[in-house]
């Protein structure tokens, strides 16, 4: 073992409830885990970030990982910290969801056979296609009582909620599937251990007690704590959304700043939880961040470190730039190196407008793409004095009266950003 799995999450924060001889088990030999992923949309957001991680730090301490992909459980829906029941999905989008999640855990753990702890992919719908009803009921279902079912905080907070709907027989059933999957990896796969976060504590504990009950085996769990920001607000989301870890859903430029704009108190969670920086690192940039925080020592270094984590050296690098060029000094040149979806990004909210491409083939006199061709500024007149009071940018390089738009000024071919004094910007999109 390269470190100690749990001490490693305790320090971190990323250790929540921890069933009685789980850290010896871990200690004693080498040991297979297993986390579920849900497989709601065809891509992971980073709200699934802490379980990745966890299965990271698992791997790196020696043991060996199982990804469990939800094909069977997805057409159920998980009940746990839910008030309402979910849409159930059909097979041809669980497939397509299945695949985006395999190809984004394939990024973070290293399934490669050249490892003695290779982590694992499995799918549980592969072992439930063929279990019947009475099967299950015959050779499950007898082995947990309905009283034991009933006693989670899953089921009681559904039951008790005030929705008129209640709790329906297929969620009530998921723990029991769920149960099924630990019994089955326990008997197939040595897995020995249960990893979640801490709403899948009930789900859990139901596998080691089946484990327990059916094959008198000894199972183990952990959880780790849900992750909040210290406002109050939802992690892992925006006015817009989710921030997703595939790139065709969230630009590295917008997960970057989301990372970037994080609190002081949250920045100080996510330098421990987010990266693999050791301990005595951390504690040294909290120290060095608390000294001068308005330089936003740990945002940056927590932007850094995740974005590099989960798109790459390049991608990060290109965020940067695109966050200087709207903060801090930049030419024509470093804009038109962005990307469409990047530039839109950064310029997200700037009033436009569209102009012919003729008329830029043309050539376009400035003081008409100030005024008429825009509307930015409101008349010739006032477009001729900010452009003597040197006020006026065009791709953020200062231009006098007699400047000319062309074709050379477009950015990723469609755009040309005007600018008035430091904060003023004004897009031209070409059509």
């Amino acid at each position: 073992m390269t470190k100690n799995f749990v001490e490693e999450l305790r320090w971190r924060g990323l250790l929540h409830n921890i069933m009685p001889g789980t850290e010896e088990q871990l200690q004693k030999e080498a040991t297979t885990a297993y986390i579920g992923f849900d497989p709601t949309a065809d891509s992971l957001h980073i709200g699934s970030l802490v379980q990745i991680i966890l299965l990271m730090h698992f791997q790196k301490s020696g043991h060996k990982p199982i990804a469990l992909v939800g094909g069977a459980t997805g057409m159920i829906g998980d009940p746990s910290g839910k008030s309402n029941e979910r849409n159930l999905l059909d097979e041809y989008t669980l497939d397509k969801n299945i695949k985006g999640v395999k190809k984004t855990l394939e990024r973070f753990i290293d399934f490669s056979g050249d490892l003695d702890n290779a982590a694992e992919m499995v799918n549980n719908y592969d072992w439930m296609k063929e279990l019947s009803f009475l099967e299950f009921a015959r050779d499950i279902g007898k082995h947990i009582t309905v009283n034991y079912m009933m006693a989670k905080d899953s089921v009681k907070n559904r039951i008790n909620a005030e929705s008129k709907e209640g709790m329906s027989f297929t969620e009530f059933t998921y723990q029991l599937v769920q149960g099924y999957d630990f019994l089955h990896l326990y008997s197939h796969k040595n897995c020995k251990l249960q990893i979640g976060g801490s709403d899948q504590w009930g789900n859990i504990t139901t596998g080691t007690e089946l484990i327990r009950r059916k094959v008198q085996g000894k199972a183990f769990a952990l959880t780790s704590p849900l992750v909040t920001k210290a406002d109050g607000t939802k992690f892992g989301k925006t006015e817009g959304g989710n921030i997703w870890l595939d790139t065709k859903r969230t630009s590295p430029y917008k997960f970057y700043q989301y990372w970037l704009n994080a609190s002081d108190v949250d920045a100080e969670n996510y330098i421990k939880i987010f990266t693999f920086l050791d301990q005595d690192t951390v504690e040294n940039l909290i120290k060095e961040h608390k000294e001068a925080p308005h330089v936003r020592l740990l945002q940056k270094k927590v932007a850094e470190e995740v974005s590099i984590m989960c798109h790459g050296e390049e991608a990060y690098e290109n965020a940067v730039k695109a966050s200087q060029i709207l903060f801090g000094r930049s030419t024509a040149d470093d804009l038109k190196t962005l990307d469409e979806q990047t530039f839109l990004d950064v310029f997200e909210g700037v009033p436009q407008a569209e102009i012919d491409k003729a008329d830029l083939e043309n050539g376009l006199d400035i003081v008409e793409s100030l005024n008429e061709k825009s509307g930015f500024l409101k008349s010739n007149g006032e477009a001729r004095r900010a452009l003597k009071e040197n006020s006026i940018s065009v791709n953020k390089e200062k231009v006098k009266e007699d400047f000319v738009l062309s074709t050379k000024d477009l950015i990723a071919d469609k755009f040309v950003l005007l600018q008035r004094g430091k904060r003023n910007y004004f897009l031209l999109k070409v059509v």
